[in-house]
């Protein structure tokens, strides 16, 4: 049944294929594989770890959440974006000052396995039911607004960089429906950034440099330092959001499932170095907005983003120079624009019902704040804290929930 599924849709997929998902999935491969890289990069200088060893991490999270990004995406024709996670970078790059790499690795793979048992158990999928859409939607606005607001602030840094992408995208939008508007953005963008010597190209490598195999080594003190946060982070933090992000988009995402098998992958990717593989918020933000095109068509886009990841980690040496290169003023105004669709369906989705506002509202602020303790970032504190708040004020909202569920539950002939 499952082979089958993939097989129809990856003949689907040529049809699905245009001018939209690809600008959409490309747009989606520079964003993840600018910034999110060079914090990997800058967490191995610190860390101590040998150029191979960097080259060697950058492949593993690139190309294998690549490959879970194509997986997903086809065999449930949704926009699941593959990546890993940026919080988890910063948590070890302050780690392997205090633990050897292989110490990593085995809190890596404890992570991971720890993972696979929550999603196994159906405790994952039952617990993002259990919590109400708006606070959801109030989460995942509160912690992707800044994207947006760092555009307007990029303007302040490069107004002509940042203003002529602004100015291209509202353009586009209104005279040049077929186009994508956030393609033509970033093609005026590079244009620009070409012509005015933004770009600062050096030392590029003309050498493959093979994947380094790292043999695991187990410490308590970095499972709990590394492996547990790591964990949380994954369930909590990101494929939180990559499901909120699928939510606000009317889909209905696999939950466990997510976990499950990017976990899997990520057990293998961790003896190349990869501290965590899972579903990416802000790539399945872009390849799901509305503007990419029809709803059943926008897993494409995914698909793309995904083949781009998994290129960039196989050739990461000689690609990670221009990485390195691009204006990130570039990088930032246009993931500002590509989140815009997703921002503004949250908000609707968030309050435009009367029940569980204030919990929504705790959910945006509390992830608009940015706060991180216990090395736990804002979308975790953002769903704990608005629960409370809910469970608090709004107590009765539940009841109502419960009953909406329910009666869903009924119609389908589904269990939840």
């Amino acid at each position: 049944m499952q082979e089958n599924r993939l097989r129809t849709n990856f003949k689907d997929l040529r049809q699905s294929l245009n001018v939209n998902t690809i600008s959409a999935g490309l747009v989606a491969s520079i964003f993840g594989c600018t910034g999110p890289a060079l914090i990997i990069i800058g967490g191995a200088t610190s860390g101590g770890l040998t150029y191979a060893e960097t080259i060697s991490w950058i492949f593993a999270v690139y190309f294998f959440s690549g490959l879970l990004g194509i997986f997903l995406s086809l065999k449930y024709r949704q926009p699941i974006a593959g990546a890993h996670s940026i919080a988890g970078a910063v948590l070890v790059a302050g780690s392997l000052t205090h633990f050897s790499l292989n110490e990593a690795i085995g809190a890596y793979i404890v992570a991971n396995i720890l993972v696979i048992i929550l999603g196994a158990t159906g405790l994952i999928d039952k617990a993002m039911k259990w919590i109400p859409l708006p606070i959801v939607m109030g989460m995942i606005v509160g912690v992707m607004i800044r994207f947006s607001t760092e555009m307007i602030k990029s303007v302040t840094v490069s107004p002509l960089l940042a203003g002529s992408a602004i100015l291209v995208f509202l353009l586009s939008s209104r005279f040049l429906k077929k186009v994508p508007p956030v393609l033509m953005a970033l093609i005026v963008a590079v244009i620009l950034a070409v012509i005015t010597g933004a770009f600062q190209l050096q030392n590029v490598h003309n050498s493959f440099i093979l994947p380094h195999l790292v043999m695991p080594s187990f410490s308590l003190d970095a499972i709990v330092s590394i492996g547990i946060p790591l964990a949380l982070l994954i369930i909590c933090t990101e494929n939180a959001q990559g499901t909120g992000v699928l939510m606000a988009q009317g889909y209905k995402p696999p939950n466990n499932a997510m976990a499950i098998n990017g976990s899997i992958v990520g057990l293998v990717a961790s003896f190349f170095g990869a501290h965590a593989i899972n579903i990416a918020g802000p790539m399945t933000a872009i390849c799901s907005a509305t503007e990419v095109g029809k709803k059943e068509d926008r897993y494409a886009a995914s698909f793309v983003n995904g083949f781009f990841f998994s290129v960039f980690g196989l050739f990461a040496a000689v690609v990670v120079p221009f990485v390195i290169a691009m204006p990130s003023v570039i990088v930032t105004v246009i993931a500002g624009l590509a989140m815009l669709g997703v921002l503004t369906n949250s908000l609707k989705a968030g309050f435009s019902d009367s029940k569980f506002q204030m919990g929504a509202f705790f959910a945006l602020i509390i992830g608009m704040s940015g706060v991180n303790f216990l090395n736990i970032g804002a979308p975790l504190w953002a769903i704990i804290g608005s629960l409370f708040v809910s469970l608090l004020i709004e107590k009765d909202h539940f009841a109502f929930k419960t009953k909406a569920d329910k009666t869903e539950t009924l119609k389908t002939g589904t269990g939840i």
